[in-house]
């Protein structure tokens, strides 16, 4: 299954020689796709023979002018289904299994959380409107994004959820496999068309495999869920080092022509047992990526755990295995795959679909001012922490420089640039989310890319109007600087919705966020450190990843719980692999924002010339623990009465995974 690479190289990094920005594929991808998946295994044989997945797109473009993911028949039989739980017909066992594949989990309290599946981040205007739509009338009036580029709308009543999904469906979002034992979201690169060092836009091939998957016979029956991800750039945006399959875009020079394709790894994962996905083919054909694909998912279904719920990830089954058996059965699944027909990509592989420069006219944006009247006049409401929504109109110019300095990329393009918009904790209002929508069709392209620490790229944006957006987005409550910086931390849901979480994460993250903006200054929001903040082992903000990572634990002081985070140091991706996080210290609640405080600021004090903040806690944990030390110990004699935050019993967990961040 190894390509051969004698007589070839193989590229990792953009040539220096590149196309024009703006050159246009003539390919479309008009062509519709249908996979017919037949089991290897008898018993999965008995449950496929018949079943025919059909996957077709009419997109003439990747991204922003797509066609939908959505079926009206997806509604009818949920409704079909909820009305059998009604009236008996069905356990509650029954329906739970029903409605977490699609995309419903229950949660702490009364209500269920309702996952968008947004394949490859990207919203159009008018998705972006229907999500508020259902947001504020039945989600407490807002979304929260998630790692794998999803939105989740929390403390949804059973009778409105398929008013919610009705919305969703009819502007072409789908919740379908965004829960449970399913092929989850596909998520890409954020910056893939506009990144100036990609190798190729990886996102109409990341569409491909989504399309692929969605209503698969085999995607929705998997022992586990299952993730993919694609990666074009140099830096793993996408975190493909810790996904079931992780595409990283690739090279390969034949004679004067230069290849596309993918190295592929397979088996990453975080939780309990961190681990980062295995090299499984050094250069894969970019036309041979759904077989494969096919080809794994397959021996997952045929062969994955189905017994024991907490070793029953593809990386525990290759660990069973052993990866050269792995390899053999994949091997000898691909033959079969191949044998079947394959399943082909919508478009020629070696010239996808590209997003050109909007042609359209844009529309003038509304007012600062009238966006903070709107953004203000439609608040959130509880229970649990609010959105940040405080207007800044006419900011000084100290906070424009600021914001363009650390949330403005320029593109590929010339001309052209990215703006991240990093809403506190990943939450925006149904007004944001509006206010988002009509930012993009006036300075950007008419859509946004979802980023997995609760961003929102706005792409296209012309340099020249980069700081008239920044003006709009700050009325809107969305003008925070600093994304990615210590003062921008990336939480899950934590123990206000979710079952599993011992730890309330979102108010700790406002804390640490408060307290790196109020005492560390400008400096601190200049500089990228990855914090991330989980409420328990499974790492749904892929704490294990970050340069500062906080997981959620409980201490006992005189009979009584006092919440504490146990603080993970020195992780991160890059061309080698995942690097977790390793354990520096364990610290009592109250004292995790002087905590990310000391690490701050030895890291700008004794890091070297361009090292990046995981790395210099990996190399120096043993100073960034004894700066931790005396923060530690927590004596019956210091404690404060808020030191004990008891959390009620939420009840059991949802079987098929938890109400968390990580899609």
């Amino acid at each position: 299954m190894e390509q051969p690479v004698s007589e070839t190289t193989t590229t990792t990094r953009k040539p220096t020689a590149t196309a024009p920005a703006n050159t246009t594929s003539t390919a479309t991808s008009t062509a519709a796709t249908t996979a017919t998946t037949t089991a290897t295994t008898a018993s999965t044989a008995a449950a496929t023979a018949t079943a025919t997945a059909t996957t077709t797109t009419t997109s003439s473009t990747a991204g922003r002018e797509r066609a939908g993911f959505a079926e009206a028949a997806d509604v009818d039989a949920f409704l079909a289904e909820l009305r059998r739980f009604e009236r008996g017909e069905i356990d509650a066992e029954q329906w739970r299994a029903y409605r977490t594949l699609r995309g419903v989990y229950g949660q702490r309290q009364e209500g269920h959380m309702v996952r968008v599946k947004v394949p490859q981040g990207v919203l159009s205007a008018e998705q972006l409107r229907a999500i508020a739509a259902v947001a504020r009338p039945y989600a407490r009036g807002f979304g929260h994004i998630t790692t794998r580029q999803d939105v989740q709308l929390h403390f949804v009543a059973q009778e409105h959820l398929v008013a919610v999904l009705a919305r969703l469906g009819e502007a072409g979002l789908t919740t379908h496999g965004a829960c449970g034992n399913a092929v989850r979201n596909v998520v890409a690169c954020p910056h893939a068309g506009v990144s100036q060092d990609e190798l190729f836009d990886v996102t109409p091939y990341a569409e491909a495999v989504t399309r692929h998957f969605l209503r698969h016979p085999l995607g929705s029956s998997l022992p586990r869920k299952f993730k993919i991800a694609f990666e074009g750039c140099a830096e793993d945006h996408a975190r493909t080092a810790i996904q079931d399959i992780g595409f990283r875009a690739r090279l390969r020079s034949e004679g004067a022509r230069a290849v596309r394709g993918f190295a592929v790894t397979v088996a990453g994962g975080t939780s309990s047992a961190c681990t980062s996905g295995s090299p499984l083919v050094e250069f894969l054909p970019a036309a041979d990526v759904l077989a494969l694909a096919e080809a794994i998912v397959r021996v997952f279904h045929a062969r994955g755990d189905r017994e024991h719920r907490q070793r029953n990830r593809l990386k525990f089954l290759v660990r069973q295995l052993g990866f050269e058996t792995f390899r053999t059965l994949l091997t000898e699944e691909l033959a079969r795959v191949r044998a079947e027909g394959a399943p082909a990509l919508p478009f020629d592989p070696e010239a996808a679909p590209v997003e050109l420069p909007p042609a359209r006219a844009r529309p003038a944006a509304p007012s600062p001012p009238a966006l903070a009247a709107r953004v203000a006049a439609d608040p959130p409401r509880g229970p649990g922490l609010l959105p940040d929504t405080a207007a800044e109109l006419a900011p000084p110019a100290a906070a424009r420089e600021l914001f363009r300095r650390t949330n403005a990329q320029p593109q590929r393009q010339r001309g052209y640039s990215t703006v991240t918009l990093s809403p506190a904790r990943g939450d925006l209002t149904a007004a944001q989310l509006e206010a988002v929508a009509d930012l993009a069709l006036a300075y950007g392209d008419g859509a946004v890319r979802l980023a997995s620490g609760g961003h929102v790229l706005l792409r296209w944006v012309p340099d020249a109007e980069i700081e008239a957006l920044y003006e709009g987005a700050a009325a809107a409550g969305l003008g925070r600087a600093g994304a990615g910086s210590a003062g921008d931390v990336i939480a899950c849901p934590g123990a206000e919705s979710c079952r599993l979480a011992v730890a309330d994460t979102r108010l700790l993250a406002r804390d640490v966020d408060a307290h790196v903006r109020g005492g560390l200054g400008a400096r601190a929001l200049t500089e990228r450190l990855p914090l991330h903040v989980s409420g328990c082992p499974n790492g749904c903000s892929q704490h294990h990843l970050a340069a500062i990572g906080l997981q959620g634990s409980l201490r006992k002081l005189a009979g009584r719980a006092v919440p504490q985070y146990f603080v993970l140091l020195g992780g991160g991706v890059d061309e080698r692999g995942a690097r977790f996080g390793k354990l520096a210290a364990k610290i009592p609640r109250r004292r995790v924002p002087e905590a990310v405080e000391r690490l701050t600021a030895l890291w700008l004090a004794a890091r070297r010339p361009g090292e990046e903040a995981g790395a210099f806690f990996a190399r120096e944990h043993e100073r960034a623990r004894a700066a931790l030390r005396e923060l530690e110990e927590l004596r019956v004699e210091d404690v404060r009465e808020e030191d004990f935050a008891p959390l009620e019993d939420g009840g059991p967990a949802e079987p098929s995974g938890p109400a968390t961040t990580a899609a």
